[in-house]
């Protein structure tokens, strides 16, 4: 009987002296942090056969900026210094690859451009409206896109008093503060439409400051769905469009256009490679109640978009958006 005595209060005496190894705390935030990190600094690693999920991701690519606070939160309620330590590495991306739409733009300079791109969209009520609010921004140059035939008479008598000289082509029209010449539409087609299809314009500007060669482009639509991303049609335009652009003889090219997609799309490196692209401004024009992406776009060869922002919503599903165009 002592002996079981002694046993148990050897027993209840004893130190559990097994090793115990607990998880630092918030590696589920932490993990999401250095992924997010990874997907803003390394976009091109998400493939972009089938469904085209690369192209969808660099559609949206700023909008991933918002994990950043909400990781936060997550690694303060988690009291983690590993998780609030992990969610330095996105914002450290994010500002890497977008702060420097940020910063304020450069004091106006004497080469410059003001140039206006807008959609205006085949459903717009107010062609005048519409007309007047692009007329009041200023521009040298303005490039439209969805523009009926029905309309035109409508945006010619309203914008000729300060633009004077104007090219239509198919659905995209060009007007100029500036002499027009060498007007012509730009074959980018996709092979596989057979119905009438001119969503290209190529004209010379004659300018204070030299000849330039404005290209008014609307690029094939893409859509989101079950399947991914089609966006093939698009990309194939993109691909000619970029073609014509490196055979135009004249140095100075300005792009106007309605791209369904934007800079950061790998779908349109066939231009993005070729051209300068905004260095300033998010520019955010579509849709015009709750713009989430640019695919509205300036762009330029031999010279620099400086600033790019977006103008009050007309008629249109899409913003219009100014842009500054320092000449060399």
């Amino acid at each position: 009987m002592a002996q079981n005595e002694a046993d148990t209060e050897k027993a209840t005496t004893t130190p559990d002296v097994r090793p115990s190894w607990r998880a630092p705390r918030g590696r589920v935030p932490a993990a999401l942090a250095l992924l997010t990190a990874l997907l803003l600094a390394f976009p091109g690693s998400v493939p972009n056969a089938g469904p085209r999920l690369g192209s969808l991701l660099e559609s949206f690519l700023p909008w991933l900026g918002l994990a950043v606070p909400v990781l936060l939160a997550a690694a303060l309620l988690r009291r983690s210094a590993l998780a609030v330590t992990a969610v330095l590495l996105p914002l450290a991306a994010w500002c890497a690859a977008f702060g420097h739409l940020l910063l304020p733009g450069p004091a106006p300079q004497p080469r410059e451009l003001l140039v206006l791109q807008h959609n205006v969209s085949d459903e717009n009520t107010d062609p005048v409206g519409t007309a007047r609010a692009m007329a009041a921004a200023g521009p040298d140059l303005i490039g439209v896109q969805e523009l009926l035939p029905e309309a035109v008479e409508s945006y010619r008598r309203t914008l000729a008093p300060e633009y004077p000289h104007h090219a239509v082509s198919g659905t995209v029209a060009l007007w100029s503060k500036h002499p027009l010449s060498d007007v012509a539409p730009l074959d980018i087609k996709p092979r596989d439409l057979t119905e009438p299809w001119n969503r290209g314009l190529r004209a010379v500007v004659t300018t204070p400051h030299g000849d330039v060669v404005a290209h008014v482009v609307h690029l094939p639509s893409m859509r989101v769905g079950a399947g991914g991303l089609t966006s093939q049609r698009r990309d194939e335009s993109a691909t000619l469009l970029g073609r014509a652009i490196a055979e135009e003889p004249l140095h100075t090219v300005i792009l106007l256009g309605d791209l369904n997609g934007t800079t950061e799309d790998r779908g349109l490196a066939p231009l993005t490679d070729r051209l300068n692209v905004p260095e300033r401004g998010f520019g955010f024009s579509f849709p015009v109640g709750l713009p989430v992406a640019r695919i509205d776009q300036v762009m330029a060869r031999t010279a620099t978009v400086t600033d790019l922002r977006t103008l009050p919503a007309t008629g249109s599903d899409h913003l219009p958006v100014t842009a500054r165009i320092l000449l060399p």
